[in-house]
């Protein structure tokens, strides 16, 4: 990871620690509604597995330490621990499940949402069980508080995520501050430098004749 990489990873995670503070509690749920998942469905989508993870990781990491970068502008340790903190925990590996998808089918959407898909489930997942535990409550009544009423605004964000993180890191691509890994990206830029190359080549072939 080099500097631009570190930058970037920071740059992120400061995303994360501004959008994901806010939060508007629900009558129906002990789980407010919060821009914590479009920040890390961005992160993710445009860093992909490792610098989205680390971007996430940093994040978490501020808030347990006490920095307000958790709903409702909170943090500490106590909020972890709190009713909602198995989705603040279930955050670490969502981001890498997802940046795998990411990673490996770049530009295949259907992959790439169904992966995102499936680290929003198991962030449910770890924040269900939690809040069972913590509320004294059965998985499914936890279910229906924590998970069900925000499964259409956690899609809209997801959607929204993609839509504004794809400008975003295709011009990372293209400035060479992100690798695309994309084949025929790298076959055209080696053909292109084969073709510098040899016109290189060329020119000084006829300067050294001129030479002589």
């Amino acid at each position: 990871m080099n500097t631009k990489h570190l930058a970037l990873t920071g740059l992120m995670a400061a995303v994360i620690c501004i959008l994901g503070p806010i939060s508007l509690p629900i009558p129906i749920s002990p789980v407010p509604v919060s821009l914590g998942f479009f920040a890390v469905y961005l992160t993710v989508y445009i860093l992909g597995m490792k610098m989205g993870s680390a971007s996430v990781l940093i994040y978490v990491l501020l808030g347990f330490v006490g920095l307000p970068v958790f709903t409702g502008f909170s943090g500490g340790i106590g909020k972890v621990l709190g009713p909602t903190g198995g989705y603040i925990i279930g955050y670490l590996f969502m981001a890498p499940i997802m940046g795998f998808f990411i990673d490996k089918w770049k530009t295949n959407y259907v992959l790439t949402i169904l992966g995102m898909v499936l680290g929003t489930a198991v962030c449910y997942l770890f924040g269900t069980l939690w809040l069972a535990y913590q509320g004294g409550m059965s998985f499914s009544a936890a279910l229906a508080a924590g998970v069900l009423p925000f499964i259409p605004a956690d899609i809209a964000k997801l959607i929204l995520a993609v839509l504004a993180g794809e400008p975003v890191r295709r011009r990372l691509w293209k400035a060479g501050i992100l690798e695309s890994g994309l084949a025929s990206e790298g076959s055209v830029g080696k053909e292109g430098n084969r073709d510098s190359a040899g016109t290189n080549m060329g020119s000084d072939g006829s300067a050294d004749g001129g030479n002589v």
